[in-house]
């Protein structure tokens, strides 16, 4: 598959030094063609490019970062790809009713250090998490949201001269077994939870919209 599989074009010139901020919806995509068009992107961006939010959800997989180890990977065959990527972290699952956003930022531009921006996109989900009234934090030594202790939220960013790639996935509402099967971001035994069961009723989509919202805020 290619870029035009899902609908990405080339990044389109903006006056320089501007910070726009463009949001794309993809709907639900593959992951592997998704991520290439993102490295694409990325190795074609100008000092003018605009910077990017994709929003979308991709169908069943597991990603391993760069510095992925084996023994995190599913502990038995379940017919769900595995793929080794770009990005920090060790292994995730996406499906199906987790609202992804993707984080294409010039950061030299945005004067933003990396940990910045890992606070940044964690404070749209405790924010998000806040209004349906629901506590949630992040942790130092652990990169994403947690509510009573169970990930609701993972972090993973890919950094190339100055921009990035990758971002945030929120479990809205999905299929959390493919998560037992794998020790997620290299933590066994972790807990995952999802919006769904933490009483948030609002639909995958609209909480991608609102997430969005939040992150588009904590970027001005």
């Amino acid at each position: 598959m290619t870029m035009a599989t899902i609908a990405i074009e080339k990044p389109a010139a903006a006056h320089e030094g501007a910070l726009d901020l463009r949001v794309r919806r993809l709907g639900r995509v593959d992951y592997e063609p998704t991520w290439r068009a993102m490295q694409e992107y990325t190795a074609a961006r100008t000092r003018a490019t605009p910077d990017e939010l994709w929003l979308l959800e991709h169908r069943p997989v597991y990603t391993l970062g760069v510095a992925g180890r084996d023994e995190h990977r599913p502990r038995a065959e379940n017919g769900i790809p595995v793929l080794r990527v770009d990005r920090g972290g060790q292994i995730t699952y996406h499906g199906p009713g987790q609202s992804v956003v993707y984080l294409l930022l010039d950061l030299r531009r945005r004067g933003l250090a990396v940990r910045a921006l890992v606070r940044i996109m964690e404070q749209a989900v405790i924010d998000l998490l806040a209004i349906h009234g629901i506590a949630a934090a992040g942790r130092n030594e652990a990169p994403g949201v947690y509510v009573d202790g169970a990930k609701v939220a993972a972090v993973g960013l890919r950094v190339r001269n100055g921009c990035c790639y990758h971002g945030l996935a929120f479990n809205a509402d999905m299929d959390l077994a493919p998560f037992h099967a794998i020790n997620p971001c290299g933590y066994p035994g972790l807990a995952v939870t999802q919006a769904r069961d933490l009483g948030v009723t609002d639909p995958p989509e609209r909480l991608g919209e609102q997430l969005v919202g939040h992150l588009i805020r904590g970027l001005a």
